[in-house]
């Protein structure tokens, strides 16, 4: 945190009009609104003074490499590190990204992907099959839609990578994600250290629960979680941490499918046109398999394309993974971006970029960036769209759901997996429908800018019922 007086060759500084505090009130309540404004008055890089810390904002995508390289001044894990303090009450001192990611690695692509993503198939068709015993195909069944999605790809997720004969139990399955979704509703006010009283008590009884539930002691019919407990043992992590690093691992990879699978089929059905489309590729899949793709969902989605759900996909994540990347300077250094210019940044301060304003939501870069167009992503020949331009430059960043590069999301292959594999499942076996056909998707939680997925203010309703399995009529 630096306090000397600016230097010319330094971005511009936005103190706010609160002594210390700064701008943190505005960046809490809806950060995008916030840095969209800032960007307008500042341009593409800008400092803000939040609770006495100085935070560089950089919102040039053709400059995002020269802060995801510069791994000499520039730290992920300090600040990653706070955040686990604050959020999870956290502490591992011996932490070395470098091995947790190669080691993530080893389980979340190859081989191990392809167990993972079978066991997903299997999980989820279990819990599709409970919901359609309880209930007849003439039954329409109400619930929202962001409820159905967020409880199925949980469960679904936990007992791919958590699962154990304990929870196998419904009673205990549906304890864990009641727990889970109250830790999850007050995580943005654990890390900014904003909690009421009554929150902070809510808080903690959900971590104890959570900690007990996801006790090593019995999580041992897991192989995933074997290997992660033996990870954390070479770090020399204690049992009593060990524990806490299990809610952590339940809230990274559980926390973005459900609200992610909820935004693309709440787009779907409120663009019938999107809707006409992935049907349409939806019945072309079952055809090549003799009418059916109850059987082989899997191996029909790993050997044939499905360019049109793939570009809905894209559009979904554009429109609704907000992420932030951060860094601390950990020396003082000179940033220089892609127009020329160059900055000088102070060790102490931080920096952040917002692929969310930029590139995702850049009118430059994506036409009427508000608006869910199903197609974006593909091509006139129905192939994957690529190029991306902004004054007349093709970008390498056009969407970042995932971050970049190395510091791309490990388990990404994981979560598009079964966020496909439930989209697939949910079309091709229910009669899903909007409870009021004007509806639209509900406006996002401002608050949940810079936790990953977007979550809704709000939910849509719908009904479902079975449907009859026909090809022609998925």
């Amino acid at each position: 945190m630096s306090v000397s007086p600016r230097k010319k060759n330094e971005p511009p500084l936005v103190k706010g009009f609160i002594p210390w505090l700064g701008h943190a009130l505005e960046f809490g309540k809806d950060a995008a609104k916030f840095l969209t404004r800032m960007k307008q008055k500042h341009g593409d890089i800008f400092t803000v003074r939040v609770c006495g810390h100085y935070i560089t904002v950089l919102l040039d995508p053709n400059s995002y490499d020269a802060v995801l390289d510069d791994t000499a001044s520039l730290d992920f894990s300090r600040y990653a590190q706070v955040l686990k303090q604050r959020i999870f009450n956290l502490r591992l001192p011996n932490h070395n990204p470098d091995t947790e990611r190669a080691w993530m690695e080893q389980h979340f692509q190859g081989p191990s992907l392809a167990r993972l993503s079978s066991s997903m198939h299997l999980h989820l068709q279990t819990l599709l099959r409970e919901e359609e015993r309880s209930c007849s195909p003439a039954e329409w069944r109400q619930d929202g839609l962001f409820s159905l999605c967020y409880s199925l790809l949980f469960r679904a997720g936990y007992l791919t990578l958590f699962g154990t004969e304990k929870s196998n139990n419904v009673t205990e399955l549906a304890a864990v994600y009641k727990e889970f979704r109250k830790f999850d509703g007050l995580l943005t006010k654990l890390a900014r250290s904003t909690l009421k009283q009554e929150e902070k008590r809510t808080a903690s009884l959900s971590q104890e629960r959570l900690w007990e539930l996801l006790s090593p002691a019995w999580l041992y019919s897991s192989s995933w979680q074997q290997s992660y407990l033996r990870h954390l043992q070479r770090e020399g992590v204690d049992t009593e941490m060990q524990r806490r690093a299990m809610l952590l691992q339940l809230w990274a990879t559980q926390g973005n499918a459900g609200p992610a699978a909820f935004w693309l089929l709440g787009f779907l059905l409120t663009n019938p046109e999107a809707m006409r489309a992935v049907k349409e590729e939806l019945r072309g899949l079952a055809l090549q398999e003799d009418g059916s793709l109850q059987h082989h969902l899997l191996d029909t989605l790993e050997h044939h394309s499905t360019p049109v759900f793939d570009s809905v996909l894209s559009e979904t994540l554009r429109l609704t993974a907000a992420a932030l990347i951060n860094r601390e300077v950990i020396q003082n250094t000179t940033l220089h971006l892609a127009s020329g210019q160059e900055y000088h940044l102070r060790q102490g301060d931080r920096v952040c970029l917002f692929p969310f304003l930029s590139p995702q939501m850049d009118p430059q870069i994506h036409h009427d960036p508000q608006t869910f167009q199903y197609d974006r992503f593909l091509n006139a020949d129905g192939t994957e769209k690529k190029k991306f331009y902004k004054d007349g430059e093709r970008l390498k960043y056009y969407t970042m759901p995932w971050g970049a590069d190395k510091n791309m999301c490990v388990g990404r292959h994981f979560a598009v997996s079964g966020i496909k594999q439930f989209a697939f499942m949910v079309l091709s076996r229910l009669d899903l429908e909007l409870c009021d056909p004007t509806a639209t998707v509900p406006p996002v939680n401002p608050s949940r800018y810079g936790f990953g997925m977007l979550q809704p203010d709000g939910d849509l309703e719908v009904h479902y019922r079975l449907k009859t399995l026909d090809p022609e009529n998925c």
